[in-house]
């Protein structure tokens, strides 16, 4: 910042905290707040409609201040192959076994799209015109987690009745309650944890940070999820590996040590108890299902699906040997049975595209979007995931895409010239 005016220093201050607000109130609209059913509709589509809306607003006002919108496009493959999954979805309302359900769903995934698209194009768009700025999309995301975290940490004592949900037969409280799936909350705890430990590279005061980090491990503790669990060790192991910092690396792997053996303990072994471990073995019964559905509900409709966000003609999908299911716990396998194979194949390439386009980032950003590509991915295997129902999960893979997709264009066209000479004359030599 030492090289940005006392004027930009200050609007760039008052931008990061509008988008600090709007990026936790696009997350914080994911909850299910009120047990009103109304409440919760108007929340989770009219609220983030009007986020997605002053997501525009922000960033055209970037682009009067001080900017030009010089940005250019690159691993072109990622967003076109998202834009084509998202085309097919909305061509599904006409053969979907419930029109509405799909349409629904369609909607709130192609607001966080176009939220996310504003969102990040005002991130680069900041990187090219106010260098040495020191908003970061780590720095953003990691709070807005931590303060979600920390409401979730606070309720837990204040009202553990409300965040709180019981599970097998009462005999476990898991963080969430009625507000959000455990293993939802977990994947966000996971997705904290991966931004805020970039926050440890960069200042020199790491004391609050550490302390941002430990509220956000000690909800995802509580939240008994594994699979989250699993992604934070694997964030954290591939951040030792990463750094160079001897103390830095010291100072995680002895807090690994402590905490590890217990939470792995506790939360995926379940203390030891056998019935529960062989729970574990089938994933909670999700293999059973997983096969009933490719054997049973898959050949019914296997090039098209049953239409975006369904899984079969009825609201539930159901074997003889199976539970009752509206979703697969499985982001995949939703896209092959909601889509086919036709989406599948779609779907496959594009996270192909969007992997091998992170790899070739440069090495901050890069280890930013695996870190927070680690969580997600794990979630997709079991819950919603990447390509499942309307989740914040869907809100950071589009993040992800679009923060890989683009670039800034150096050959200004005499227009563009003219225009950026008289909103910011510093930038344009004579």
């Amino acid at each position: 910042m030492e090289t940005l005016s006392l004027q930009h220093q200050q609007f760039l201050k008052k931008l990061n905290n509008q988008l600090f607000i709007i990026l936790l109130l696009m997350v914080a609209c994911f909850f299910t707040w009120s047990e009103n059913v109304n409440i919760t509709r108007a929340i989770k589509v009219v609220g983030r409609m009007g986020v997605m809306i002053f997501s525009i607003l922000l960033y055209r006002k970037i682009i009067r201040y001080g900017s030009i919108n010089s940005l250019e496009y690159k691993n072109i493959f990622s967003p076109i192959l998202y834009i084509g999954y998202l085309i097919l979805g909305f061509i599904s309302f006409s053969w979907s076994t419930n029109p509405g359900f799909s349409a629904l769903q369609w909607f709130m995934t192609a607001q966080s799209f176009v939220f996310s698209y504003f969102f990040v194009k005002s991130l680069k768009v900041l990187d090219v015109y106010f260098n040495g700025h020191n908003i970061r999309l780590y720095h953003l995301l990691g709070n807005a987690v931590f303060v979600l975290q920390l409401i979730f940490v606070i309720g837990m004592w204040v009202d553990p009745d409300v965040f709180f949900r019981l599970t097998d037969g009462g005999e476990e409280a898991r963080l969430g309650g009625t507000m959000m799936n455990p293993n939802e909350l977990g994947m966000l705890a996971g997705v904290g944890c991966a931004c805020l430990i970039f926050d440890l590279y960069r200042f020199k005061n790491k004391v609050w940070t550490i302390v941002k980090i430990l509220v956000i491990f000690y909800a995802l503790f509580m939240t008994g999820s594994r699979s989250s669990l699993i992604g934070v060790l694997l964030i954290i192991f591939f951040h030792i590996n990463q750094t160079k910092q001897k103390t830095l690396k010291f100072a995680i792997i002895a807090l690994v040590a402590m905490v590890a053996p217990f939470a792995v303990y506790t939360v995926i072994l379940k203390g030891g108890d056998q019935e529960r471990l062989e729970e574990i073995m089938s994933l909670t019964g999700r293999l059973p299902f997983w096969q009933a559905l490719i054997t049973e509900g898959l050949p019914r409709e296997p090039l098209l699906g049953f239409g975006f966000m369904r899984i079969d003609y009825k609201e539930f999908f159901q074997s003889a040997h199976t539970y009752p299911g509206k979703m697969t716990h499985n982001t995949f396998m939703q896209v092959l049975m909601n889509l086919g194979f036709i989406g599948f194949t779609i779907v496959l390439f594009q996270v192909f595209f969007t992997v091998k386009s992170i790899l070739s980032e440069q090495k901050e950003l890069k280890l930013m979007l695996i870190g927070i590509l680690i969580p997600i991915v794990i979630n997709s295997f079991t819950e919603f995931g990447i390509f499942g129902e309307s989740n914040y999960g869907i809100l950071f893979y589009q993040i992800i895409i679009f923060s890989i997709a683009f670039r800034n264009n150096n050959h200004l066209t005499r227009l563009q010239k003219i225009i950026l000479k008289k909103k910011r004359p510093d930038l344009i030599q004579d």
